[in-house]
């Protein structure tokens, strides 16, 4: 699919990849909805959208919210007139596999994955029954691998892997012109980090735990350390035109924590942990 004069949607639109991509596909002609919660960037990131020269709108809405979504595509019909392909790209981190409470459990997984699922389906049936679109799916490289001090994220991230692999099979079946990709990136320099922002106050913890400070740390230094999120933008581009269902930002990383895994399944070593300890010890 090219995007000239098609319209996408994105959620998450306001920052970070959701951002960077909405200005790739504003730049080849595409018309944009922008969906996110936080009124204030996403009203800027209109502005500024437009200020270049994009056919831009914006709709705040929370993904958890299967309405919400359902709004943002029908502000994709309003306004253009059709909807081609939906972003699924909102989400959120946060908490250890252990001592996390599972309100926030449940925080992180409403919006991660749930806001996926709301994503197909409301898109979805539109695309089928147009007999064109394209969905792409925000996972994660911690959908493939999990790691210690991120249990929520990998547990929803590795659902929609899952998820987006099922849908793969079913489109297959349906042979109709419509398409999902799944983006498994690296480290990226976002906000992911930054998430507790939006969090319910009555959910955040305390920020002065040390094994909190620490894994805040060491996630830290690991984004900053990333590729810039214009660099996923093109990937997610070229995954729409080129009919792609893997977005690995880092092939060798993604592939080789793969056969890692198949070793351990095999009986082998079991990939190594990093060790957390805290700053006091």
């Amino acid at each position: 699919m090219e995007l000239k004069g098609k319209t996408a949607v994105i959620t998450g639109g306001a920052s970070g990849i959701g951002l960077a991509t909405a200005r790739r596909f504003a730049s080849s002609g595409a018309n944009l909805v922008l969906g996110d919660i936080e009124e204030q960037p996403l009203h800027e990131a209109v502005v500024a959208l437009r200020a270049d020269g994009a056919k831009v709108i914006g709709v705040q809405g929370d993904v958890s919210k299967e309405a919400d979504v359902v709004a943002m595509r029908e502000a994709a019909l309003a306004e253009f007139g059709a909807a081609h392909v939906v972003f699924n790209n909102a989400g959120v981190g946060g908490g250890m596999a252990i001592g996390t409470p599972k309100a926030v459990w449940d925080w992180v997984l409403d919006i991660n994955l749930g806001g996926v699922i709301n994503g197909v389906n409301a898109f979805v049936p539109l695309f089928l029954e147009q007999n064109e679109g394209h969905v792409v799916n925000t996972a994660s490289e911690s959908g493939l691998v999990g790691s210690a001090g991120s249990g929520p994220y990998c547990a929803s991230k590795f659902a929609v892997v899952g998820l987006s692999e099922a849908l793969f099979q079913e489109l297959a079946l349906s042979g109709k012109d419509v398409h999902v990709t799944v983006l498994c990136p690296n480290f990226v320099r976002t906000r992911i980090n930054d998430s507790q922002r939006n969090m319910p106050d009555e959910l955040r913890g305390n920020p002065d735990d040390p094994m909190t400070k620490l894994v805040k740390k060491i996630a830290d230094d690991l984004v900053n350390a990333g590729i810039e999120a214009d660099e996923v933008a093109v990937a997610v581009e070229d995954a729409i035109q080129q009919n792609k269902f893997w977005i690995l930002t880092n092939e060798h990383s993604a592939t080789r924590i793969t056969e890692q895994r198949l070793e351990w399944m095999r009986g082998g070593r079991p990939p190594r942990a990093k060790r957390f300890t805290t700053p006091e010890s």
